[in-house]
């Protein structure tokens, strides 16, 4: 029988919201939230997730933006069994509060347009950032979203940090031949490419990089240049949308980690109680918010910063 609603404490609510169960309408049943460290999940692992709706829940799964999971319909007496149950094949609940919420990559890792390995990625930003920042207090949610080309798929412009896999063509004008169809104006979606008085012109700021054009010259006059990516900050959704800004440059996975890393201290040490990310980047201005991130000494603050005592109670809300 369901615990009575009555004698489920706002504490105790508030409590299990912050381990991934979340109050259903009804007042009495819970969702779990179960966290994907990359978006993906092994059959093993669905399954599990499947019994335990059969088990503890009322027979469904949801899908979430984020990639996650939820199983609607648990008691309150059964979290403690939903969390064990979930245990033995790895998985977790979560993905609530006022901190790095779950990552969400693309399926670059297998998609022909991917121009990285978006979950492997995904995994490596799951345990550097997300496990190991969890009990890290922020102003409120932050977001990572990875996508594996401008295709944009899972909309890394409207995460809190977001970065976008990037092929840069290089155009050997002396190599151009002027041919009448150009298969190269003719693999450019965005209309950057475009063949003018027997000349393919490329227009660098129409050119979203998503190296589809590379390789497409059979006289060889464009060939891949720099992979990397590009790193999108303070973007959000939901009913204040705010597209991100883009940081100049284009970055390895290495410099990308290093530039998050940042970006989290910044937020901290400088996000007032109950601000998304973006909100600080317009209060202080983009120009200095890439000064700090790509010039200035915050790494040498890490420790100062993680032990302040700072947004007890964020602005987070789910």
């Amino acid at each position: 029988m369901a615990k009575d609603n009555k004698k489920i404490t706002p504490e105790q609510r508030k409590e299990v919201k912050g381990q991934g169960f979340l109050s259903n309408n009804d007042g009495i049943h819970f969702s779990c939230r179960v966290i994907t460290e990359n978006g993906a999940l092994t059959s093993a692992q669905l399954k599990n997730v499947c019994e335990i709706s059969e088990k503890y829940g009322n027979g469904n799964i949801s899908l979430t933006t984020r990639l996650t999971l939820e199983v609607p319909g648990i008691e309150f007496d059964n979290i403690e069994k939903v969390k064990s149950y979930l245990a033995k094949d790895g998985l977790r609940s979560g993905g609530t509060g006022s901190r790095v919420r779950p990552i969400v990559p693309c399926k670059g890792t297998v998609c022909t347009f991917g121009l990285l390995d978006t979950q492997k990625l995904g995994t490596e930003l799951h345990d550097e950032f997300f496990n190991k920042y969890y009990d890290v207090k922020l102003p409120h949610k932050f977001k990572i979203g990875i996508g594996g080309c401008p295709n944009n798929c899972i909309k890394p412009s409207l995460n809190d940090f977001g970065v976008m896999g990037q092929h840069v063509p290089e155009y050997d004008e002396d190599m151009c031949s002027g041919c009448k169809k150009c298969s190269i104006e003719a693999s450019c979606k965005v209309g950057a490419a475009k063949v003018i008085d027997g000349k393919l012109e490329l227009d660098i700021d129409k050119c979203n990089n998503c190296g589809l054009c590379i390789d497409k010259c059979h006289f060889d006059a464009i060939e891949g240049g720099k992979k990397g990516l590009k790193i999108i900050l303070g973007g959000k959704w939901g009913k204040l949308t705010r597209p991100g800004d883009v940081l100049k440059g284009i970055y390895s996975e290495k410099e990308a980690k290093e530039i998050l890393e940042k970006t989290i201290l910044l937020y901290r040490e400088q996000g007032k109680t109950g601000e998304r990310f973006g909100d600080m980047i317009d209060r202080i201005g983009f120009e200095k918010i890439e000064e700090e991130l790509l010039y200035g000494n915050i790494l040498e603050r890490k420790e100062e910063i993680l032990d302040a005592n700072l947004h007890v109670t964020g602005g987070a809300t789910c």
